[in-house]
């Protein structure tokens, strides 16, 4: 190799960008374009062709610089058109209108063939995009439709049939993870549903326990027991709040027990209230084991939904019940400690103990 090809080598391997395009980063793609001398193209840095000589490649900051020196876009990876990401963002918009706009859900077959892809493909461009299977999309679309159907039909029945469920039985199967409560009470705003609770201590502060005749559906934690008891009232507005008994005082003992020692487990039902999306976001933390953390990204990764990373960390806010569904394993790429509902303090405070078993 001649001096001047390997300084051209060094050159390009010096080059920041060349670690992108070595690791076909597809976070640059747009922010410069690479092109090789010997194939007279140019190339995303996430192009998947076989890697050039780093003495045949020149970097660019756009497209255009690109084809004025006289490069061409590479077939494969097609540089001069709007990024992959962005177009399966376009792709998967249209899909949920249409899935919006249907009298029946589609299926994933009839979806594949309006979107031109494999059934295969199609699934996972969807999931990837939303988070969610097209399945579970239209479920949660159709409980959205039903929620505000509920809101101005004279019946249930109605409204299930309004929303576009063909069946009231269909619907009744998931009808309490998708309101929290039967269709009727729903309909008065929760209006007789019995919610027992109780304030207690724990050596982070106060900590309100609440439960429904599913199972603890509320673990609060704070320093105010007034701001508690006004949380829970804020989540449940028409619901009948009753002050716990001694026999209740047992389940505040167990929830105080585990925030004492999280390792340890509860043994008692939860009534997990949210989206599709919050509930596979609570069951993937439930799966990581005391002592260990992981990242917004990693359970991104986890449920399938690898740039969902923002409505993970959403998720985790949204979350009620305190160690119960341990959101605060979660931290930053860097370990850091990232925002915590109740106090990062109080995160802090149960990874040391976690870490200590």
């Amino acid at each position: 190799m001649c001096s001047e090809t390997q300084a051209r080598a060094a050159a390009s391997v010096s080059d920041p960008r060349w670690v992108a395009v070595v690791a076909r980063d597809a976070g640059a793609d747009g922010q410069f374009f690479y092109s090789v001398e010997t194939t007279g193209v140019y190339c995303r840095p996430s192009c998947n062709s076989r890697l050039a000589r780093p003495e045949n490649v020149g970097f660019h900051a756009s497209a255009a610089d690109a084809e004025r020196a006289g490069f061409r876009p590479c077939r494969r990876c097609k540089p001069d058109q709007p990024p992959q990401a962005g177009q399966h963002a376009a792709l998967v918009a249209q899909l949920c209108r249409l899935i919006g706009d249907a009298e029946q859900i589609p299926s994933l077959a009839q979806l594949a063939r309006y979107a031109g892809l494999s059934t295969f493909h199609l699934h996972r461009v969807f999931k990837a995009v939303t988070g969610l299977t097209p399945k579970a999309y239209a479920a949660a679309h159709r409980a959205t439709r039903v929620r505000a159907e509920l809101d101005r039909s004279g019946t249930v029945t109605e409204a299930i049939y309004g929303a576009g469920f063909n069946s009231n039985g269909r619907f009744y199967e998931n009808a309490h993870q998708v309101l929290g409560m039967t269709p009727t009470r729903y309909r008065s705003g929760g209006a007789n549903t019995a919610i027992r609770f109780a304030i207690g201590e724990c050596s982070l502060g106060a900590i309100l326990v609440a439960a429904s005749e599913r199972g603890v559906c509320a673990i609060l934690m704070g320093d105010d027991p007034q701001a508690l008891v006004r949380d829970l009232q804020d989540r449940f507005p028409r619901a009948e709040l009753i002050g716990g008994d001694a026999a209740f005082e047992q389940v505040v003992a167990k929830v105080v027990g585990l925030v004492e020692a999280p390792g340890l487990g509860l043994d008692l039902p939860l009534d997990l209230r949210g989206t599709v999306f919050q509930h596979r976001v609570w069951q993937a933390l439930r799966a990581i084991p005391a002592g260990a953390t992981v990242s917004y990204g990693e359970i991104a990764r986890r449920i399938g939904a690898p740039t969902a990373v923002r409505a993970v960390a959403g998720a985790c806010a949204a979350n009620a019940l305190a160690v119960a569904i341990p959101c605060h394993r979660v931290v930053r790429n860097d370990g850091g400690l990232s925002g915590y509902r109740w106090g990062v303090e109080r995160k802090r405070a149960l990874l040391e103990r976690e870490a200590k078993r």
